[in-house]
């Protein structure tokens, strides 16, 4: 289907419909939200730990010139990137900021403004590495892998998920009107059009 076929959209009758598609998981903490003003047809901010919720905000008026099965693979694929994110899972950089939290404490007692500081950096350096391994070209590929398994479930063929997935990220490039693929965008293709049989090479996740 050419991206600029119009079609007609209710947006809460498909808020629903991808409600639904989401895993049950997902469903407490994921919002899909309608936000028609901005320039992507799909957005997400990167969730920090004090947020309770995940929202997804979609422009509904460019969201409805994706098939169907495209709009499922993105939906999935940004839902999987969201949950992925686990700020409090047990390894090193968790352990380093709550050193540096505890010690910040300690020092703060002792009125140590220097050791206060150095604490507080240390915790900060922690959380940019969580941030950054968040927002790898690793974890973005994890996410489309993620995507893929879960439409699984409902019928695709690993390969018929990886085309439409690949023919969304190329879509939306048209939609929004913009040059060319970013680098990450061009990774995930690669590795997408392997799985869908059109490589192959690809990147393993």
């Amino acid at each position: 289907m050419p991206y600029s076929r119009i079609q007609i959209m209710e947006p809460k009758v498909e808020i629903r419909r991808l409600s639904d598609l989401m895993p049950a998981s997902a469903r407490s903490s994921v919002k899909l939200i309608s936000k028609p003003e901005q320039a992507k047809v799909i957005n997400a901010s990167f969730p920090l730990p004090w947020h309770k919720e995940r929202p997804i905000y979609i422009n509904f008026d460019l969201w409805r010139n994706l098939t169907k099965q495209q709009r499922d693979l993105l939906l999935l694929r940004t839902v999987s990137w969201l949950t992925g994110v686990e700020w409090f899972k047990p390894n090193i950089y968790l352990g380093i900021i709550l050193l540096g939290f505890f010690g910040g404490l300690v020092e703060s007692t002792q009125g140590d403004a220097v050791g206060v500081l150095a604490a507080g950096g240390l915790s900060a350096i922690a959380m940019i590495r969580i941030w950054r391994s968040n927002r790898s070209q690793e974890s973005e590929v994890t996410a489309d892998m993620a995507a893929i398994r879960l439409v699984q479930r409902r019928g695709y063929s690993e390969a018929e998920a990886a085309e439409h997935l690949l023919k969304a990220i190329e879509t939306v490039t048209k939609i929004e009107k913009r040059s060319s693929l970013n680098f990450i965008e061009l990774i995930r293709c690669s590795n997408l059009r392997t799985m869908a049989g059109f490589s192959e090479l690809g990147v393993k996740s």
